[in-house]
This record gives C-alpha cells, sequence and structure tokens, in this order.
C-alpha cells in the first residue's frame, strides 16, 4: 500500500476498479482487518458459532474479483462469510440485520460508471461505520499489527451461500407499505440502471398490484448506470408519457436513491420526494421532533415551505452518512438529499430507493391525487449547480482571486435571501458549485465567473 494512507472516503472505499485502493490484494487486507475489528467489537456472535459477515454486491463485473478477495480475508481471520449475491445497498443492511450477522459489506460504487467500485460496511444494527471503527480497519491495514493472527485447521472462517437473501429483502420492503392497501390500478414504469435492484423492484411492485413497465432491467456486468437509471432519468420521463403510466421510478446502481417522475413526464427529485413526504407527516404528526434532516444542497424553498407548516429543518454536510449521523444523534426519523437518497428510519437504517417510491405511492393513493397535484405543495428557489472537473484538490484559498469572488457572490445573493456553496467531491475528482436565490441571471452570471477561475487554475 502506497501514500495516502488513507482509503476511506465520505462513503466506504471507492474508486477505479483494480486501481489502489479498489484492488484485490487491498480488499483481502480490508477483508482481515474489518473481521479483526468486529470480531473484537463483541467477543460473543450475535448468532451460534462463529462470528459473521454477510456480503453483497451491485452487477458490476468487478464485483467477483472484489467478493473473492475481501471474503478470502474475512475467513482467513476465522469468520465466517454469508453470500446474498446482488442486492440493494438497503437490502444488504437489512439482511446483516435479519441472519444476526455481526457485520454486513456490500461491494458497489453506487451512482458511478461500471469501471468503478467500492466497498462499504455496515454495523450488525444495518447502520454504516462511525469514523473510529473506520479508522480501526484503516490503521490496520496500513501497520500490518494483524499479519502475525492467524487462525489455522478448523478455526479458519466457513462460506456458505444465503438463497433467500432476495426473498427476505422483498418481504421487508412489502412491510413498508401499509397493510390493506394496494397498487392495484396504479401504472408504473420503472427504469432499474441495470443494477442491484433488477429484481427486487419489479417483484414487490407487481405483488403489491401495481401495472410496471421495466426497463434497463438486463445487466451485464458493464451497462450498470450506462445512460440510464436515476443519473440519466430523461429515458423515465419520456417513457412515462409514451407509456401513460402514473408515475416513473428511477433507481441508481445499487438502488440506494431514487428520482421520480409525474404522469406529465416532469421529474420529482429529492427535493421534492422530501417536501411531499415531510409535509404528510407534519400532518399526520409522524415526523419526529417536527423536523426534516437535509443537506446543504437542498433547496431553500423546501425549508420555506417546511417552516411554513409549522416544522423546522436541519442541514447537515453533503452525504447521507451525515444524514443519518444527525437522524441518529437527535432521534429524528425523516431525512435526505436533493440527489434522491432518502432514508425513512421507521423503516430503513440507510437511504433505500424502493421504499422512498412506496411512501410516495402510498401518500398517492390516500390523497387519491396525482403525482403533479402532490409536487404543488411547495415552490422551488431558482437554484444553479455546476460541476468542474479538476486534476487537483488544491485549498480555495490557494487559488487566484477565488475567494474574492466567491465573498462577492455570498453579499450580492444573500441580499435577495440566497446563498452559495463551493465544495470539492468527496468521491469524485471534481468542483461542485451550487448558487442559489431568485434571479437566475445572476446565478448564471457568478457561476461562470467562479468556476472559469477554477478551471483556469486548475481544470483538466
Amino acid at each position: 500500500m502506497s501514500s495516502p494512507r488513507k482509503i476511506f472516503g465520505t462513503d466506504g472505499v471507492r474508486g477505479t476498479a483494480n486501481v489502489e485502493p479498489v484492488t484485490a490484494e487491498t480488499a483481502l487486507k480490508l477483508g482481515r482487518a474489518a473481521a479483526h475489528v468486529f470480531k473484537n467489537l463483541e467477543r460473543e456472535s450475535r448468532g451460534r458459532g462463529k462470528h459473521k459477515i454477510v456480503i453483497g454486491k451491485d452487477t458490476r463485473l468487478s464485483g467477483y474479483m472484489l467478493e473473492n478477495a475481501i471474503s478470502s480475508g474475512i475467513l482467513s481471520m476465522g469468520v465466517d462469510v454469508l453470500f446474498i449475491g446482488p442486492l440493494p445497498t438497503p437490502g444488504v443492511a437489512y439482511v446483516t440485520r435479519s441472519l444476526r450477522a455481526d457485520a454486513g459489506i456490500v461491494i458497489t460504487a453506487s451512482h458511478n460508471p461500471y469501471t468503478d467500485n467500492g466497498i462499504k460496511f455496515f454495523r450488525a444494527d444495518g447502520y454504516k461505520l462511525d469514523d473510529k471503527i473506520e479508522s480501526q480497519i484503516e490503521n490496520l491495514v496500513f501497520t500490518g499489527e494483524i499479519e502475525n493472527v492467524r487462525p489455522s485447521a478448523g478455526e479458519i472462517g466457513r462460506a456458505v451461500r444465503v438463497d433467500d437473501a432476495l426473498g427476505r429483502y422483498i418481504e421487508y420492503a412489502k412491510a413498508s407499505f401499509p397493510r390493506g392497501l394496494t397498487l392495484e390500478g396504479v401504472k408504473i414504469v420503472l427504469d432499474c440502471g441495470h443494477g442491484a435492484a433488477y429484481k427486487s423492484s419489479p417483484c414487490v411492485l407487481r405483488e403489491l398490484g401495481a401495472d410496471v413497465t421495466v426497463f434497463n432491467n438486463q445487466p451485464d456486468g458493464k451497462n450498470i448506470n450506462e445512460n440510464c437509471g436515476s443519473m440519466h432519468p430523461e429515458a423515465m420521463c419520456k417513457k412515462v408519457v409514451e407509456c401513460g403510466a402514473h408515475i416513473g421510478i428511477a433507481h441508481d446502481g445499487d438502488a440506494d436513491r431514487v428520482l421520480l417522475c409525474d404522469e406529465n413526464g416532469t421529474l420529482i427529485d429529492g427535493d421534492d420526494i422530501m417536501a411531499i413526504a415531510a409535509l404528510e407527516m407534519l400532518a399526520e404528526n409522524s415526523l419526529a421532533g417536527k423536523t426534516l434532516v437535509s443537506t446543504v444542497m437542498s433547496n431553500a424553498g423546501l425549508e420555506a415551505a417546511i417552516v411554513q407548516a409549522g416544522g423546522q429543518m436541519l442541514r447537515t454536510g453533503v452525504g447521507d452518512k451525515n444524514v443519518i449521523d444527525e437522524m441518529l444523534r437527535s432521534g429524528f426519523n425523516f431525512g435526505g438529499e436533493q440527489s434522491g437518497h432518502l432514508i425513512f428510519r421507521d423503516f430503513a437504517s440507510t437511504g433505500d430507493g424502493l421504499v422512498a417510491a412506496l411512501q410516495i405511492l402510498r401518500i398517492m393513493k390516500a390523497r387519491q391525487a396525482p403525482l403533479s397535484q402532490l409536487a404543488k405543495c411547495w415552490t422551488r428557489f431558482p437554484q444553479l449547480v455546476t460541476n468542474v472537473k479538476v486534476r487537483e484538490k488544491k485549498p480555495f484559498d490557494q487559488l487566484d482571486g477565488v475567494n474574492q469572488l466567491v465573498a462577492a457572490a455570498e453579499k450580492e445573493l444573500a441580499a435577495q435571501g440566497g446563498r452559495l456553496l463551493l465544495r470539492y467531491s468527496g468521491t469524485e475528482p471534481k468542483v461542485r458549485l451550487l448558487v442559489e436565490g431568485r434571479d437566475s441571471a445572476m446565478l448564471k452570471s457568478w457561476s461562470e465567473k467562479i468556476c472559469g477561475a477554477i478551471q483556469k487554475q486548475i481544470g483538466v
């Protein structure tokens, strides 16, 4: 392993498949280190016999390589492995709890192209690891402290394949939809993004009674997220109109996020979904603390709508892990991101695109209203998000004139209730700039000035 001596990013380990740190060699070391850490968190396993770790994955070609490598590392530490195959990330989290495993691992790069892959860990309760445990695993990988810990003979772990993992997740997802309510008469277009939900989401929706038109559900290892799914929702929007559907549903590769489309072909993003669901939960008095948890990327109009309805919105840093951490810390039960990560903690321990879609379908049925009408519950402020590919992530104060431009823009935007957010992506070599306010021309002007200055100095 070479420097930098840190492999966990904002959402597990991620990068180009077969390039450090996403190699078979490092996956094996991660498996050994993770097995050692989880084994020592609780001396007694949650189930009978040895400690055990669940391993699931999405549909990427490199998943086979990483699955075998990381499992070899785990087995070498005397911990059993439960293979569950391709399953959405929230499904892996749920099955980890359901099987009383001591930890869960999902091999996925989420919305990234097939050339990337990653490794995410879950605790026994299905929640993502905290920074302290990640640091312990990292330290063991780099220091080699566990090289002398090698169980032998009968102490080596055993690997088994769990045949009913998909069925368990399907029943769990269906249970998030009210008993006695069906989706009969609802016509749905579903874009699986050639990802991990290619079996589970169509099955759940059909078993609940919906008429489902499914596409992009034939993964070949290389077509995951390719011009499809929640990263390219225009295909879903077009198909909804063509089919005369009531709603469109689009997942990303590991189905922990979702974007929707109304019956007119209009995109419904994470902010729309949060507005519809949070306002309904406020009316039902089921929104814990009358608080929606979202990130700094969510539109100011969303917060205005929640406040007007008697609630409040708490903002966190970008990333569903930050949202979940705040929800756990403060006891809140709903939060999410504009990108489509929606966490309904009454049902799930992580973002679940299928569960989120089912909650909107529940509201549509209860209100007997089309999605286009539900989405009118709030007014979006004009917002412009621009990405700039960069060759290095240099501190902004070391870029000539960038901080001065940002300060001037913030002052002008604040005068009209707007805001600005400039940051580096935690998972990609990109700068992300968000500007928000009431004047679209002003947003475009400032975005061009700031991004132009960055592109000139460190752009690709």
